[in-house]
């Protein structure tokens, strides 16, 4: 079972390179007041207040990045470091745990550099420290007065990363149906979820009550310190965003320049982000059938179809492992992240039409961080532990299916899949969820540029505004994009990218309400 993580659209273009080759063998112009918030304003307060100067006061000792059997080491100026955070920051003077940091520095110099910008790229549970070097071509031109910094965050792959289960469990559970059918499918699959929940709770131990988005925004705060800027300059995407807004809610008078890309609503709980992404998924899924001359209703009719018909007997493929409804689904998903996936996608659908569930297979092999040999990596296992400390509402299986019809009448391809993952994603977890929903108002922070995509199908455009109006009044600022995919930022939009980097270069906010055409 996986639930549809909140990617951004780089990784997920990495995703769909890894699944095609591993599984199958307009523009406004209105500019309005300039915000000086380099790194040489004047210092504020924050989360750094209390902790041990053994902590403020460490100095990272930055080297060469060293590669692993799953990520190679970046070539060029990268450099990697260990932070020390808290593991407890209830108790800032008990143990503590590392984070695996990488940067390199601005390319113009001392004198041009602004300061630090950190990046987090989404997920939750993406590595920052293995993105990051990818990202660069995209924000070059920011590179020349920023140090480009990421991290992954507690809980993430070099940082104390968890694996709850084994690449053979991890397969063997792909045989359990995540839109069940019958009292013997819904068994299994609450159970698959309940053990899951104890392999994480194995391998974490009291890491699993101490990876929450409130958790991470805390850590920002010592490595803005650590770091040495006197303000936090962040580029959110997707999950990014919410960290961003928990950070600028927890620490206003520390935001520099923020942006938030692709942004998560935060007024939603755990069943308003499924149907968020409900919608959003069958946005992007229409959006694409008329690409191809299909009406929408009918091409979603003809994969629902399908999808049924792969549920009652998986498709072969050409490594020998069946492609089962939940893998079909999710390869499905991938391509819908970018526009540039639509090809692919349309390629998948006609072969398993025919019989061959191989394509499909690649993707959601992509989608799932598994690569030609079997092995799979963490990504969804940290996902899944952050998103469970952090979610408080956990509906039960008689509460979900008395949903099914809401989310069947959102999506007819979509709705069955999320609806169920209300219930069974965080099934009799160990820890408690934290909170309904994330708190972002952040009075008296500098503006911060909240960047909404009309066609994102992961983030849907209104949750954009939600977060503007959360943040508050003359904090929050609104870009809109008329475009496709998840997220604006380095798309093909000259408008967004230019309004982006006056911002983040030069400290100019645009009107809020600004829309940038196709």
């Amino acid at each position: 079972m996986t639930r549809l993580a909140r990617w951004t659209a780089a990784t997920a273009a990495a995703l769909l390179v890894a699944g095609c080759s591993s599984g199958s063998s307009g523009d406004g112009t209105d500019e309005g007041k300039n915000s000086d918030t380099s790194s040489a304003a004047a210092p504020s307060s924050g989360t750094t207040s209390g902790l041990p100067a053994s902590l403020t006061s460490q100095k990272l000792d930055w080297g060469r990045c060293k590669g692993t059997s799953d990520t190679p080491a970046p070539g060029g100026d990268w450099q990697c470091a260990t932070l020390k955070v808290p593991l407890d920051y209830a108790k800032p003077d008990g143990g503590t745990i590392g984070l695996a940091l990488i940067r390199s520095k601005a390319t113009g110099g001392q004198s041009k550099r602004i300061g630090s910008l950190l990046f987090n790229f989404g997920g939750p549970g993406g590595s920052g420290v293995s993105t990051m070097p990818a990202y660069e071509s995209v924000v070059g031109t920011l590179h020349e007065r920023y140090d480009l910094v990421s991290w992954d965050p507690r809980g993430v792959a070099a940082s104390e990363g968890v694996r709850c289960r084994s690449d053979k469990a991890i397969q063997a559970a792909e045989s359990v149906d995540a839109t069940p059918d019958d009292p013997a499918e819904e068994a299994a699959y609450f159970k698959d979820a309940a053990d899951f929940g104890k392999g994480c709770e194995k391998a974490a131990g009291k890491l699993l009550s101490h990876v929450s988005t409130t958790d991470t925004a805390r850590d920002m705060d010592l490595m803005r310190q650590v770091l040495g800027d006197q303000k936090m300059h962040y580029f959110g995407i997707s999950y990014g965003t919410e960290l961003g807004g928990v950070y600028a809610h927890l620490f206003p008078k520390n935001v520099g320049r923020l942006i938030l890309d692709a942004v998560v609503d935060p007024s939603a709980d755990t069943v308003g982000h499924a149907k968020n992404q409900t919608l959003g998924f069958q946005r992007a899924l229409d959006d694409y059938l008329k690409s191809t001359g299909q009406d929408p209703k009918q091409g979603s009719q003809k994969i629902v179809d399908l999808l049924n018909r792969i549920d009652a007997k998986p498709l072969p493929t050409s490594s020998g492992r069946k492609l089962t409804q939940t893998l079909a689904l999710t390869g499905i998903v991938l391509p819908l992240y970018s526009k540039e996936g639509w090809s692919h996608l349309t390629s998948a659908l006609k072969d398993a039409e025919d019989g061959d569930g191989s394509e499909l297979l690649g993707l959601a092999d992509g989608y799932n961080d598994r690569d030609a040999s079997g092995h799979y990596g963490t990504t969804t296992h940290s996902q899944r532990v952050i998103s469970c400390l952090d979610d408080k509402q956990r509906p039960t299986p008689e509460e979900t299916k008395k949903l099914l019809p809401e989310f069947e009448k959102i999506s007819p391809v979509f709705g069955d899949f999320m609806g169920w993952d209300t219930a069974g994603w965080c099934h009799d977890w160990p820890v408690a969820g934290q909170y309904d929903t994330p708190e972002a108002s952040a009075p008296g922070a500098e503006p911060i540029l909240v960047v909404g995509n009309t066609g994102d199908p992961a983030t849907p455009y209104e949750g954009a505004r939600r977060m503007a109006d959360e943040l508050g009044k003359g904090v929050g600022v609104e870009l809109t994009w008329k475009g496709e995919g998840h997220g604006a930022y380095g798309s093909g939009s000259d408008c967004v990218d230019s309004t982006v980097n006056s911002y983040l270069l030069k400290g100019t906010v645009p009107k809020d309400g600004k829309v940038c055409a196709s």
